[in-house]
C-alpha cells in the first residue's frame, strides 16, 4: 500500500544499471521493538538509576561513618580540669574570642614575668614558625620574656608536660603571671583585638636593643665545670663523673639574662 510502503530512488548507476531502493514499513518497526527508541525504555533506565544512586548514597554514609570513628579515636579529649564552672566569671579576653578560662593551669614563681615554652629546631616547619611569630609578638612590646627552649633543655619539656597534664603537647606555650594562656592562635587573635597588651601591663620593660653579652640571647652557656663536655674527673674514685651541673647538652642557663 502507498501509506505503508515508501520507496526513494536515489541514484541510477549506469554501469550496473541498478537502482538504490530504500524501503520502510511502519508496520514492521512496530512489529520489532528491538528497533524502537532506546530512550522511550524509560522503566529500565529509571530503576537502574535509582539503584545506583541508593548503593553511592549508601556507601557514602558508611565511610562518613568510618571517618567521623576514626576522629574519635585521634581527638584529644579534654581534661577535667579544662572546664569552665558556669558559677565562675570569665575574663574579657575570654568572652570576647569564645576561650576557655582554666584557673587550676598555673606555673608557680612566675608571677612576675612571661614565660614561653617553645622549640629552635626546625624539623617541623609549621612549629618553628609559630614559636617565631609569637616570640616576635611579646618581643614588639619590649617587655622581659623567659624564653625556655625545649629543645635545648629536656628538662622543660617535662616541666610544661607536668603543668598541663599531658605527655603530648604542642609548642609555643605562653604563661603570663604564671596564669596559661595558650598556643600561638591564642596569642595571634589576643594581639590582633588588642587585649595582649592590656594583659602584659605591668611587666618589666626591657632595654630597646639589649643583647646579653653572655650568651647572645641564647639563654644558655656551656658548662664551666665540665666546659659542656658532661663529664669531670673524680679523683677520689679516680674516674670520670656525669657532671651534675650541666643538662643532657652540657649546657646551663645563663647567669646574666636568666637569673
Amino acid at each position: 500500500m502507498a501509506g505503508d510502503e515508501e520507496r526513494f530512488e536515489l541514484c541510477e548507476n549506469p554501469k550496473f544499471n541498478r537502482s538504490l531502493t530504500i524501503r520502510s514499513t511502519s508496520i514492521e518497526l512496530q512489529k520489532k521493538p528491538h528497533l524502537q527508541n532506546p530512550f522511550e525504555r524509560k522503566g529500565s533506565f529509571v530503576k537502574l538509576y535509582n539503584s545506583s544512586f541508593e548503593s553511592v548514597v549508601s556507601a557514602g554514609y558508611s565511610i562518613k561513618g568510618k571517618v567521623e570513628k576514626l576522629c574519635s579515636l585521634f581527638e584529644r579529649t579534654k581534661s577535667p580540669t579544662s572546664v569552665l564552672d558556669e558559677s565562675q566569671p570569665q575574663s574579657k579576653s575570654s568572652k570576647l574570642l569564645g576561650l576557655v578560662d582554666d584557673s587550676s593551669i598555673r606555673l608557680v614563681d612566675t608571677e612576675d614575668r612571661i614565660v614561653v615554652y617553645f622549640t629552635s629546631l626546625r624539623g617541623i616547619r609549621r612549629t618553628y614558625e609559630d614559636c617565631c611569630s609569637v616570640r616576635m609578638i611579646l618581643r614588639g612590646f619590649r617587655v622581659k620574656v623567659d624564653e625556655r627552649d625545649i629543645s635545648m633543655d629536656l628538662a622543660y619539656k617535662k616541666e610544661l608536660q607536668s603543668v598541663l597534664g599531658e605527655k603530648n603537647v604542642n609548642l609555643p606555650q605562653v604563661f603570663i603571671r604564671g596564669e596559661y594562656i595558650g598556643g600561638a592562635d591564642v596569642i595571634k587573635q589576643l594581639h590582633e583585638v588588642g587585649e595582649l597588651g592590656k594583659m602584659i601591663k605591668g611587666i618589666p620593660i626591657r632595654v630597646p636593643g639589649y643583647v646579653c653579652e653572655g650568651c647572645g640571647d641564647v639563654r644558655f652557656v656551656p658548662c664551666s665545670n665540665c666546659n659542656g663536655s658532661r663529664k669531670v674527673y673524680n679523683e677520689d674514685e679516680d674516674q670520670l663523673n656525669r657532671c651534675s651541673e650541666c643538662n643532657e647538652n652540657g649546657l646551663v642557663r645563663c647567669p646574666a639574662c636568666c637569673s
